[in-house]
């Protein structure tokens, strides 16, 4: 178990800005710049608006997550998975948020990085000499980034990842400056810090609520700091976040006063921003700054993205381990811990990325796009914590105003950014269903199955198994013969893993190892404990292992099996004559069962379908043996086939 350590240190401080807060960190960039746009620049608008801004992360942010829900860490991991891990146990349905949570945390990490890095670049129209620099000139530029971005990701950010810290506080530190020198240029602002001004903004402002998608944009990276936990600890989130939300904030109070003093009464239409230049965020800065400050965002979007790409990994690596993911390569850049890369999902994001950037070409579109997949998230979030509360036993009256206070203000948030859905909304619905369809035809297709598993007593077969090792008249299969077994109980077995060994060809072993896999709701777990049921002839093996440790069985069971000879408890070596003499270890064959849907099968039509989809997704992804670490030479796979719902009413009728 690897212990998590949650006191605060400065190095720690340092990665939590480098790591979490990038996402969260970066939304100055574009937030006023969706309230302007086709709008008139009134102080009701801006006040009403920044106002909106101030107790969304105040809300959201310092409450929700900040306060409450970083208390509900798994032996110091957080995430959708990590909080689902907890809760699981107590209601079935819990599942379904947890999908749907971590379907749209995929889709968000899709949509993030085009939206962050086209906001960056964009800042060059600015320059007077850029101005009429072309939509298509920044789409190439961001798609050069991206792929260069996507590309590097398999060799791992562990040898750049200490820079993440510094750079992230130089562009919160140039947020605090630029926003603090222009916030006497219009001293109202301040009437912002009055929630009376945002509830006043909602009630009366033509089409003011609708506007609360836009202003949900300033809290988007929120479910970061919960995803990143295990990376850098609470207390080092706790107290960076002080300094994060008072950058963040004085840089909205100077976009917010700048905007007033020079723009007051001007209708913001593109035409208008092209000509004169505007950018709520770039405008603070002297023209000087403006190529300097774009590197600066450009690279701290860069940062935000790999956060992103990373929390992606790690919850599709958690996915797979809780069986609601089909199985996938997974890959280790270093030994750093959290360092895992995962070719197909870089595939998946780097396509959904270049899909994004060419079909939107502009932030201001991509905005439509954004925020309504981490709303659902947040929702999912929300449902998961509270029945952490009631596991925790915590009064009734709290979890209930938890649990409606920020339904109510979550879902108040999710119908304002619905009214994007016909401008691009419908683009993340797309993405995050299409992520949930396939958590789900996984996890319903596993339960399906499961009617099919058949348990047999092992003891009842245990002198058929002694008599066939020690049959000569039937050629060895090998030394040892080992085979994964899905029963947790460890006096059962598969009545199929029977049937392979005694019935099928017969197989004939010196030493028969079951190796069980179980996975616990602790993380970092990595047990095992050893059953001899024959000394010498017949050994179960159960490892127990986190949801974030990777099954590679090959080492794992090469590990035991030395100790186990080590102790003396076991003799591993050949039992052939010829090479017994020479003190040789004995060959180990591993056998994988698989699955496939037989014809003789009579399901409903729903799930004939899931079963069906089941298997063509299970054909793409990676097979049992490659999941499991398995070294491939010596590997049998057995085809056996998969009967849910036989056949029983046939009708036949003999004649003469």
């Amino acid at each position: 178990m690897k212990p998590h350590n949650n006191k605060a240190t400065a190095a720690g401080l340092l990665i939590a800005l480098g790591i979490i807060f990038g996402d969260i960190g970066t939304s100055p960039l574009y937030v006023f710049n969706a309230i302007i746009g086709n709008r008139q620049v009134t102080e009701e608008l801006i006040i009403g608006t920044l106002s909106c801004i101030i107790w969304t992360l105040t809300l959201q942010t310092t409450i929700k997550y900040v306060m409450l829900i970083l208390k509900a860490d798994n032996r110091g991991e957080g995430g959708t998975f990590a909080l689902y891990a907890l809760v699981r146990r107590r209601r079935k349905w819990l599942v379904f948020p947890a999908m749907i949570g971590g379907a749209a945390l995929m889709a968000d990490g899709i949509i993030t990085p085009p939206m962050t890095v086209t906001s960056a670049i964009e800042g060059l129209q600015i320059l007077p000499a850029l101005k009429h620099i072309s939509t298509t000139t920044i789409m190439w530029i961001v798609l050069c980034i991206l792929t260069v971005f996507f590309f590097l990701q398999q060799f791992g950010t562990a040898s750049i990842g200490k820079i993440f810290g510094p750079i992230m506080f130089i562009w919160f530190t140039m947020l605090a400056v630029f926003g603090a020198l222009h916030i006497t240029d219009d001293i109202s602002i301040f009437k912002a810090l009055s929630p009376s001004y945002a509830i006043d903004f909602l009630a009366h402002y033509p089409k003011g609520f609708w506007l609360l998608g836009a202003v949900f944009l300033c809290t988007t990276g929120a479910e970061a700091l919960y995803s990143d936990l295990g990376h850098c600890g609470r207390e080092n989130i706790r107290i960076s976040w002080i300094y994060v939300k008072i950058c963040l904030l004085l840089n909205y109070f100077g976009q917010g006063a700048f905007l007033l003093s020079h723009y007051n009464k001007l209708t913001i239409t593109d035409d208008v921003k092209q000509f004169i230049g505007i950018h709520a965020f770039y405008n603070l800065m002297p023209e000087w700054f403006i190529v300097p400050a774009v590197i600066i965002a450009t690279t701290a979007a860069i940062i935000a993205s790999q956060a992103m790409v990373s929390g992606a990994y790690t919850l599709i690596s958690e996915a797979m381990r809780l069986n609601l993911w089909p199985k996938l390569r997974i890959r280790y850049p270093s030994e750093a811990k959290g360092q895992l890369f995962i070719p197909a999902v870089n595939a998946i994001l780097y396509i959904g990325c270049v899909f994004v950037v060419l079909y939107f070409q502009k932030s201001s579109r991509m905005e439509a796009a954004y925020g309504l997949a981490i709303v659902i998230t947040m929702i999912a979030t929300t449902m998961l914590y509270s029945n952490y509360l009631v596991l925790k036993r915590v009064a009734k009256g709290w979890i209930y105003l938890f649990l409606i206070g920020f339904l109510v203000v979550e879902g108040a948030y999710l119908i304002a950014l619905l009214d994007k859905f016909p401008r691009g909304g419908y683009i993340t619905i797309m993405i995050a269903g299409i992520m949930f369809a396939i958590m789900y035809v996984w996890y319903r297709a596993r339960k399906i199955k499961n009617r099919y598993v058949e348990f047999v007593r092992i003891e009842n077969y245990i002198s058929k198994i002694q008599e066939l090792s020690h049959d000569k008249s039937i050629a060895k299969y090998a030394t040892h013969l080992v085979y994964l077994t899905s029963a947790d109980n460890p006096k059962e077995i598969e009545h199929k893993v029977v049937y392979s060994i005694l019935t099928q060809k017969p197989k004939r072993a010196d030493i028969y190892w079951f190796v069980h896999v179980d996975t616990v709701d602790e993380p970092y777990t990595s047990e095992y404990k050893v059953e001899h049921i024959i000394p010498n002839d017949i050994i179960r093996i159960d490892f127990r292992l986190g949801f974030r440790i990777q099954p590679r069985i090959n080492l794992l069971f090469k590990k035991v099996v030395e100790d186990l000879a080590h102790n003396k408890e076991v003799n591993i070596m050949s039992r052939y004559d010829s090479l017994a003499g020479n003190n040789m270890v004995g060959d180990f064959q591993f056998v994988v069962m698989e699955k496939h849907l037989s014809s003789d099968n009579e399901l409903p039509f729903m799930e004939r379908l899931i079963m069906k989809l089941h298997f063509i997704i299970k054909h793409i992804s990676l097979s049992e043996e490659k999941s499991f670490g398995l070294d491939q030479s010596n590997v049998t796979v057995e085809k056996y086939p998969l009967i849910v719902a036989p056949v029983t009413n046939i009708r036949l009728t003999r004649i003469e």
